[in-house]
């Protein structure tokens, strides 16, 4: 039953990956136990998903199949001024989203640990309730979704320390719509792939990898390094995005710490930074009027992201020897500028603060099921307008998810 399970949970995980944004467009973790302490863990989280964190880890995860699902719940919404009175959108077309993430680790020998993740790097998705940027009379949104497909493995080099190394085997996809009013972003240089056009996919592949050591029975600490991903154009939208379509996924990087406070108390405390500085179809701002920035071209304009540091801080506590409690918190300045609220209506990434609750509960034949609560706190930015143009836009969104991972030792 549970290999018809285990076929079964690949196929969902492969065949979904829903948008959703956290960190910028990034997931706040991945696996549940990480994910129940506001993504903290990379060194400490005995789970397969701990090697999308740090690829060294994955010696700390054991036999273990892990498939789990998240509710994702976002309230996203915007202010736009266009010079005739401001209007408030709702952009929650999409109320909720079904996350499903797989993990499988197996250690081959007293080394070496190899395992297969797949899981939803992150996206984004919105959609107005009345037109904003389109004269033809068309809702305006976005819906971007990214899957990872990461075989890893782990070399425990001594008792101490362990280096790793995945391969993330990408795919996006993204629609776009409603936005035909270019002329207010800087005229397209092919506006008849512009938006519109339906979904337009996009592969790609990169790199993690990653060290763990262990300083005393106390203290551990690891670092890790995601490459950018490089990743082929949208082609259906070469016409919107820097670079004819390109819309590659950032490098990130993570420094992770565990420490064992008590026999029953662990804190893990992560930072992770996300270059979205580096892809120009994300970093690029909007307000740019100087030189050719016309949408499409190389110094095309973009979302005006800024790279992004996130702090997170997790705790994990043993309650009872069938029972592990969790909590966690994070901070992370959001990316978006004053100047580029305008473009960003379609992914008003701006929630700066997460809070967690989370549990592992074993069961009598060593199967464990793990929970978690996510509460991403409301948050906004107001602007100006586009190059202080006519437009004046305020971005607001708030998230709640709710997360269950069924485990079990093969």
């Amino acid at each position: 039953m549970k290999t018809r399970f285990l076929v079964t949970a690949i196929a969902a995980a492969l065949a979904s990956a829903p948008a959703f944004a956290t960190n910028g467009y990034f997931a706040h973790g991945w696996g549940a136990k990480s994910d129940g302490m506001a993504g903290a863990g990379s060194v400490l989280s005995k789970e397969a998903l701990v090697g999308a964190s740090n690829p060294a880890s994955l010696s700390l995860a054991g036999d273990r199949v892990d498939f789990g699902l998240q509710l994702f719940l976002p309230d996203r919404s915007a202010i736009v001024n266009t010079g005739g009175g401001a209007v408030n959108y709702s952009l929650n077309e999409d109320e909720y989203f079904v996350i499903p993430e797989f993990g499988y680790s197996k250690r081959l020998n007293e080394v070496v640990t190899a395992g297969l993740l797949v899981y939803g790097n992150g996206g984004m998705n919105t959609q107005s309730n009345a037109p904003i940027y389109s004269l033809a009379g068309v809702k305006t949104g976005v819906d971007l979704s990214q899957l990872f497909i990461a075989p890893t493995v782990s070399w425990d080099i001594n008792e101490a320390n362990s280096i790793g190394v995945g391969l993330n085997l990408a795919y996006q996809r993204i629609s776009v719509y409603g936005i035909d009013m270019f002329g207010a972003f800087g005229y397209s240089s092919d506006p008849a792939n512009l938006s519109g056009r339906g979904y337009s996919d996009s592969y790609g592949i990169g790199a993690n990898i990653g060290w763990t050591g262990k300083v005393n029975d106390k203290l551990t600490l690891g670092a890790a390094y995601r490459t950018r991903t490089y990743m082929s154009e949208f082609e259906k939208y070469k016409g919107l995005f820097a670079e004819q379509g390109d819309f590659d996924i950032p490098a990130s990087a993570n420094l992770g710490l565990a420490f064992r406070a008590t026999p029953a108390l662990s804190i893990a405390f992560d930072i992770q930074h996300i270059l979205y500085g580096d892809v120009k179809s994300i970093a690029n701002p909007n307000n740019n009027v100087v030189g050719n920035t016309q949408l499409g071209n190389d110094d095309g304009k973009g979302y005006g992201w800024d790279d992004m540091t996130v702090f997170k801080l997790g705790f994990e506590y043993q309650a009872k020897d069938n029972l592990v409690l969790r909590a966690g918190v994070s901070h992370g300045d959001q990316p978006i500028g004053a100047d580029d609220t305008d473009f960003n209506v379609t992914a008003p990434a701006v929630v700066e603060d997460h809070l967690t609750l989370g549990f592992t509960y074993t069961l009598k034949d060593g199967d464990e099921v793990t929970g978690y609560y996510m509460h991403a706190f409301d948050n906004s930015i107001s602007g100006s307008g586009t190059g202080g143009g006519s437009f004046a836009s305020k971005l607001q969104m708030v998230e709640d998810a709710i997360g269950v991972t069924y485990s079990w030792k093969i």
